[in-house]
């Protein structure tokens, strides 16, 4: 009976492997929300924001959201977190996340109220992890729906960090104007079909506020972004370097980040708040 057991098992085994996924479609699993059906896999943009875009031409682009209007006022982002269809640890993970970009810059974070007019909406009724960019003003019919998506396989640290800084007004790292000098983007291991979203910005849409390119930002792709054979899509022209983390925010994301938002536009100093007392801190730009 033992031996039949073993025989079972061994067969089991072998049916298992042999129709189980190929190996390099297993290994980014944990950016798959990120690669939706949506702009660059994960960005919801409005009719202007896709028009910008796409009237781009090869004289200046970046990757933090140029347009003023665009950006939070008041330096604060209001949030309402559907809490019936995350658990415990989830809103946790995105309590978190808020609070690191908080503590790393003079944004803050706040509860909807009764009396406020504009949320972002944090919700997992859908599929994959996707965001807004930068704060949505109402439409020709006064009417205002900022999403943040994230779905079940959405909770690493640096996936909610990545898809609030969009909620901010960050677009991906690879997309800014002087990227084919830092890496390679492998077209025909794309999906066909797929190949804009590896499209480079080309006009005033964005900025990267003269911050440097980084291979280790939390708004870059992974190697693999859509790839169609599991190769790499985006190979860096410096070596040993990793792309796409998604632990948290690196040095050049936080740069950025207090440069959007924490900038005086008189004397072009960056303002950063200490968020464990009342002192300011201003650091020379």
């Amino acid at each position: 009976m033992e031996q039949i057991h073993m025989i079972l098992l061994i067969l089991s085994t072998i049916v298992l492997n042999s129709t189980a996924a190929p190996i390099w479609e297993d290994e980014d699993l944990e950016y798959d929300g990120e690669f939706g059906e949506y702009f660059e896999g994960d960005m919801v943009l409005t009719k202007f924001q896709r028009e910008a875009i796409s009237e781009a031409t090869d004289a200046d682009s970046r990757n933090g959201l140029r347009n003023l209007a665009k950006r939070w006022p008041n330096r604060t982002v209001v949030y309402h977190i559907e809490e019936d269809i995350f658990d415990e640890e989830q809103v946790q993970k995105i309590e978190d996340a808020l609070a690191d970009i908080a503590n790393n810059s003079c944004l803050a974070f706040r509860r909807r109220e009764n009396d406020d007019e504009h949320a972002v909406l944090i919700q997992g009724k859908s599929s994959g992890c996707f965001s807004s960019v930068g704060f949505s003003i109402p439409d020709d019919e006064g009417e205002v729906r900022q999403v943040l998506n994230l779905a079940k396989g959405c909770f690493r640290h640096g996936t909610v960090v990545h898809e609030m800084l969009h909620t901010l007004g960050f677009y991906h790292m690879q997309s800014t104007y002087d990227r084919d000098d830092f890496v390679t983007i492998v077209w025909e291991n794309i999906k066909p079909g797929l190949e804009h979203n590896f499209a480079k910005y080309s006009n005033d849409t964005v900025t990267d506020f003269g911050v440097p390119y980084d291979y280790g930002s939390v708004m870059h792709y992974p190697a693999k972004a859509f790839s169609v054979n599991g190769n790499k899509t985006i190979i860096p022209t410096q070596e040993n370097v990793t792309i796409g983390q998604r632990q948290g925010l690196s040095e050049s994301d936080i740069l950025k980040l207090n440069k959007m938002y924490c900038e005086d536009p008189d004397d072009k100093e960056l303002i950063l708040i200490e968020k464990n007392g009342d002192k300011v801190t201003v650091i020379d730009k």
